[in-house]
């Protein structure tokens, strides 16, 4: 009397064999099966990583305050999402310098408190070599380079008598030194901006931008002869709003010295209790929330896309299996015959559909990696491999084979032997 085989290792290693064997005979009909599931897998993981990569960049670009560093100013950072928030925003009265000092003075959980006011679309000139109308200037005060991580490499920073006095004074960017200036030293040089003279006391480090920013292309000049060039009016009519830059004595107070400067600048401002602010905060890490906010619907919307593409693929594992069972029904009768247990032959069918679709899960994956980079290649940003969805996209691959490869494997469990020979 024969004794039928139980589960061992060595069973288990017979039955992936037999598997894998059955998906290498069958070229074209595994090759169809698994362009379904590179599809879907590729389709998430692509899209996965090219946020990913503009994710990283963002984020790098967007720590430019610093840790311990925040901002307040009239109008929102990430814009607008409605024209009623517009209008509630040209509402508000301007931040003013009064409104920095205010700060200076009365917040103890602060150190450094600077002033900007900006403007755009200028020019500047040395000997007849000038720059595109595309420069930006920027009436600051001694803290700029502090609170907004960018130093001065070459000569000095504005000096609070330099602001005192209202002097004509600049420090230039870098990409303005390296055009305007090649072969000479541009420190103690004149320059012109907006046609005025300006004498050149500090050059910016470089500090390009991975999305075509311009921190190499402006010019700080004292807000004070900000003022007096060019007014509290912009061109429009309607009154500058000065962005005022924090930074916490420590990263640990950076909450608490928000709280307190917003005590302070509604008392300030004469807001009543009651009354939303009418101004607004946003450091780094609020500006890096904000961008992770807007990306997560691309992201759902990628996964959902993506596992319809994958179901759709299961469907056709299924039926492709089915299909399989059939062809092989005398295969199965013969090894029902000499004593296969129906488990044996589920498990068979079983890990076909999951070999299977790991196979095309980990093409799909390599796929995604390499279509997302792309974003990387072509806008020089960092290079981001995301593992995390790797690991997830298999595991639904894993699950959509054991999903749908599960009818054709219990359908071959149960052929009955002496009907599958016949």
């Amino acid at each position: 009397m024969s004794r039928r085989p139980g589960f061992s290792p060595l069973h288990a290693l017979d039955t992936l064999l037999m598997s894998t064997s059955a998906i290498v005979a069958n070229k074209l009909r595994s090759t169809l099966t698994l362009v379904g599931i590179v599809a879907g897998v590729a389709s998430i993981i692509a899209v996965m990583t090219a946020i990913s990569v503009v994710q990283g960049t963002m984020e790098r670009e967007m720590s430019v305050l610093g840790a311990q560093t925040f901002q307040v100013q009239k109008w929102p950072a990430g814009g607008f999402r409605s024209q009623a928030d517009r209008r509630k925003a040209m509402k508000r009265p301007p931040l003013t310098l009064e409104n920095a000092r205010a700060i200076r003075e009365h917040v103890g959980t602060v150190d450094l408190v600077g002033s900007e006011l900006w403007d755009f679309g200028f020019t500047a000139s040395y000997k007849g070599v000038t720059t595109n109308p595309n420069l930006s200037i920027c009436g600051g005060t001694p803290e700029y380079p502090e609170n907004n991580t960018h130093y001065v490499g070459l000569g000095r920073n504005l000096s609070p008598i330099d602001v005192k006095a209202a002097r004509k004074v600049a420090v230039i960017g870098y990409a303005i030194a390296k055009k305007l200036y090649p072969f000479t030293d541009p420190i103690g040089k004149e320059i012109r901006v907006d046609g005025r003279k300006y004498e050149v006391i500090g050059v910016f480090d470089e500090k390009k931008s991975a999305f075509g920013g311009n921190f190499d292309n402006y010019v700080l000049i004292p807000v004070s002869t900000f003022v007096q060039t060019y007014g509290l009016i912009q061109k429009d009519g309607f009154p500058r709003s000065v962005n005022i830059t924090v930074r916490a004595k420590t990263p640990e107070l950076i909450q608490d010295a928000i709280e307190e400067t917003r005590q302070v600048l509604r008392r300030d401002r004469g807001v009543k209790p009651g009354q939303e602010d009418n101004f607004e905060f946003f450091n780094s890490q609020s500006l890096i929330t904000q961008f992770n906010k807007m990306s997560m619907g691309v992201k759902l919307a990628a996964f959902v896309i993506g596992i319809i593409a994958l179901v759709v693929a299961g469907i056709g594992i299924m039926n492709i299996m089915l299909v399989a069972v059939t062809e092989r029904t005398r295969e199965i009768g013969i090894r029902k015959a000499l004593g296969a247990k129906p488990a044996s032959i589920l498990g068979q069918f079983l890990l076909e559909a999951v070999i299977l679709c790991n196979i095309g899960g980990i093409v799909g994956v390599i796929a995604g990696f390499a279509l997302g980079n792309l974003v990387a290649v072509f806008a020089h940003f960092d290079v981001h491999v995301p593992m995390e969805w790797a690991f997830i996209g298999i595991l639904f691959c894993s699950a959509v084979g054991i999903g749908f490869g599960m009818l054709p494997a219990i359908r071959a469990s149960r052929l009955n032997p002496i009907e599958a020979l016949r």
